[in-house]
């Protein structure tokens, strides 16, 4: 049985290091991402998701240095390949993961991802090196990202042909990007057994109420939620409101109980202590399914 299957939430590291869209550096620094470490272990989080190409490999540095240094119990580390174009040899792939491995520390990572589907080399081919990753050791399970239902499916037979299991599928999912529900993902993930990962649960801190169109986000933020922040706003709202019914859960952990609800594995990003607190206490209830249908119906218009 899959790890991920006792997982009910973990923390993804997209912000830890250097890049343009989260501002490492400037509002925070690696001391508060080790606190921030600490803080998820604390709380019960176990899974740590990364990816190579995460602050150009820092997201991985920093999460083998605090697995060094802190030594958890118990903890699980997920991260990914970047199929870029010009890595037209399948042969890259498991010198990647080898480079990852240094950088974590580790000598076998338990999620090996594929961050996405890449041409010209196909689904298939991918899937190869990935199948070899998993019976060389290096890699105790493995995934793909920002796969299609297709791409997905393809995934699958590709690797069943070596008698390696698809172990996940990590996709954007949150109230306001709803797609990969909408469009039957989520629900074919469920049924061939496959874990659904959502990152950005929380649109990318458009959720948080600290937004509005009058104060919107810096960066690329305002331009992936341009012309929404008006309906988000009342969206929030509802969030408010159905928190105040279950003893004051915040904005944000309703959001991501509603993942939870869905069948979803959330793991929203942080970059302090008190951000993986309050995301933490998402976990350990659950909404009334008809406070589910009610975010449903408020999320309608957010089909993207």
């Amino acid at each position: 049985m899959s790890f991920l299957t006792e997982c009910e939430m973990g923390l993804g590291t997209w912000a830890w290091g250097k890049g343009q869209v989260w501002g490492y550096g400037k509002g925070y620094n690696d001391q508060d991402l080790r606190e921030t470490f600490r803080a998820a272990l604390d709380s019960g989080i176990q899974l740590f998701d990364t990816a190579e190409v995460y602050g150009e490999g820092e997201s991985e540095s920093f999460l083998g240095q605090f697995l060094k240094e802190i030594k958890p119990k118990k903890s699980y580390v997920a991260t990914k390949f970047a199929p870029y174009p010009w890595r037209v040899s399948t042969s890259q792939l498991l010198k990647a993961l080898k480079a990852s491995l240094t950088r974590l520390g580790l000598k076998s990572v338990d999620l090996y991802q594929m961050h996405w589907a890449s041409p010209p080399r196909t689904v298939k081919s991918w899937m190869e090196p990935m199948a070899e990753a998993v019976k060389e050791g290096l890699a105790k399970e493995v995934g793909v990202s920002n796969f299609t239902r297709g791409q997905m499916l393809r995934a699958q037979e590709a690797l069943a042909a070596h008698g390696v299991p698809l172990a996940s599928n990590q996709m954007q999912y949150s109230l306001v990007r709803r797609k990969n529900e909408l469009n039957g993902l989520l629900e074919e993930c469920k049924k061939t057994n496959v874990r659904f990962i959502a990152y950005s649960p929380l649109g990318m801190g458009m959720l948080s109420g600290k937004y509005s169109p009058q104060n919107p986000p810096s960066g690329p933020r305002r331009l992936f939620y341009f012309g929404q922040l008006g309906r988000i706003q009342t969206l929030v709202g509802k969030l408010n409101a159905l928190g105040a019914t279950h003893g004051g859960k915040t904005v944000n952990q309703v959001a991501l109980n509603w993942l939870l609800c869905k069948g979803a594995l959330p793991i929203p990003g942080a970059k302090t202590a008190a951000q993986v607190r309050e995301n933490a206490g998402a976990m350990g209830w659950r909404l009334a399914q008809a406070q589910v249908e009610e975010l449903d119906e408020a999320s309608r218009f957010f089909k993207g």
